[in-house]
């Protein structure tokens, strides 16, 4: 039992001594590398133009443009005496200035508005994304000290069970055990060695999802202290937790938005039967050479100022259908926003009964881990004493490393469910995260 221990002590020890990456790190690592985070990223600053381009609506509009044309003209008259045959070449050329100020255009004023909650909608968009890769680099991270975790212990597993099986090959030789104790302590040696495979593959795995998501392998992670204490919600009260769901988080948010945009754009559609008026004004010169009919030139300026009215009058019925058609929408996006509300309340209160419930296992795994050590030593005596067999000792060695590792990877599920808590109340950080970090092995 001693090697057993100083084995497991050994490779507690190894990862330390080199540089370990912590979760914040990590965290900082993926934020940089993360294509899902990058796109919502430059989700966010295509949905920030759209105020600016609202704006541009209220705002006037100028043009220029300008011509110039070489003309030739040959005339070959039937009559001289009456009109001379000719060639005549000229030019003109000219520019003229175009301005067009909106004084009344209601669909423009309401478009204005639905950009404001556009870039609501985009900020809370990417402000879900931000959440969700603090929950995705921590549960990658601890998916990998879970892997490790349970492929040291199932080394020492081995070890403790490779032990056990030469002490029963030594009893059988001098003749206090049977051969039965040989074949069921080598049929456990052999087990431990298929799940030592499967344990391998597993963290290999777990190591590369972890390094698609932040694009570095990392050769040691720092741990999770053993002696952390979790603590329950704060606060303590599921309908707390719901309540803040149903009104800040992120996917309501989205929805809210989503519904004001409808409610406005059903508006702006039935702004189409209004008229528009808008200030016009031009300011333009062209001159010539000359024309087709004489030789003499000229220079004109012409400056023009007005009101433009435009009355919509009858369209086929177009305007009718997509007011129906918005108005069908918003109630749509109504029913979307109450299931967006329903839906974060049930995160909400899973989630809560998840850190509830993984503080209370946590506590009862730590306890029963201490029954099944002082269980594992009363074999190990009884069997030396000749009260226990070879396989009530191995039995308890099972037990003791199966509740090792569930009280592991219970530990790291609620963490992970703590932070899942906070986003679906729409109120998880990177601060989140740090507090986390300092439940680590520096």
């Amino acid at each position: 039992m001693k090697r057993v221990i100083a084995a497991i002590a050994l490779a507690a020890a190894l990862p330390l001594s080199a540089r370990a990456e912590n979760l914040l790190q990590v965290y900082r690592d993926a934020r940089a590398y993360d294509a899902q985070y990058a796109a919502a990223r430059y989700a966010l600053r295509a949905g920030q133009e759209k105020l600016p381009q609202g704006k541009a609506l209220l705002l006037p509009t100028i043009g220029l443009s300008a011509n110039l044309t070489d003309t030739r003209v040959d005339l070959n008259s039937d009559n001289p005496a009456q009109l001379p045959s000719y060639t005549r070449n000229f030019r003109s050329d000219g520019y003229t200035l175009n301005l067009s100020q909106p004084i009344y255009r209601k669909q423009n004023f309401l478009q204005y508005d639905e950009a404001g909650y556009q870039v609501k909608q985009a900020e809370a968009s990417f402000g879900q994304a931000a959440q969700d890769l603090i929950v995705r680099t921590a549960q990658a991270y601890f998916d990998v000290l879970a892997a490790q975790d349970t492929l040291t212990l199932v080394g020492a597993q081995k070890a403790a069970i490779s032990e056990q099986l030469a002490q029963a090959k030594r009893n059988f030789e001098v003749g206090t055990a049977t051969i039965t104790d040989t074949h069921e302590a080598q049929a456990r040696y052999d087990l431990v060695v298929a799940q030592e495979i499967a344990a391998r593959n597993d963290l290999d795995n777990k190591k590369s999802a972890l390094q698609q998501l932040t694009g570095k392998e990392y050769g040691h992670l720092a741990p999770l202290r053993k002696n952390v204490k979790l603590s329950p919600p704060n606060p303590n009260d599921a309908q707390s937790w719901v309540d803040l769901a149903e009104k800040q988080s992120y996917p309501v948010q989205i929805q809210q938005a989503t519904t004001e945009i409808a409610n406005l754009e059903m508006k702006r559609n039935a702004a189409g039967h209004y008229p528009t008026l808008d200030l016009v004004a031009s300011y333009g010169q062209t001159d010539q050479t000359g024309t087709a009919l004489t030789a003499v030139g000229s220079n004109v300026t012409q400056t023009a100022l007005g009101l433009q009215l435009a009355v919509p009058l009858y369209q086929g019925g177009a305007i009718s259908s997509r007011e129906r058609e918005a108005a069908a929408n918003y109630d749509k996006t109504r029913q979307d926003l109450e299931n967006a509300r329903r839906s974060a309340a049930l995160a909400a209160r899973q989630a809560y009964l998840g850190v509830v419930n993984g503080v209370a296992q946590v506590g009862a795994l730590e306890q029963a881990l201490v029954s099944s050590q002082s269980a594992l030593d009363s074999n190990k005596l009884g069997y030396e004493v000749g009260v226990r067999i070879n396989i009530d000792v191995l039995n308890a060695q099972q037990q003791l490393y199966s509740t090792e590792r569930d009280l592991a990877v219970a530990r790291y599920n609620t963490i992970t469910t703590q932070l899942k808590l906070k986003a679906a109340a729409g109120s998880l950080r990177e601060q989140d995260l740090e507090e986390v970090n300092l439940a680590l092995i520096p």
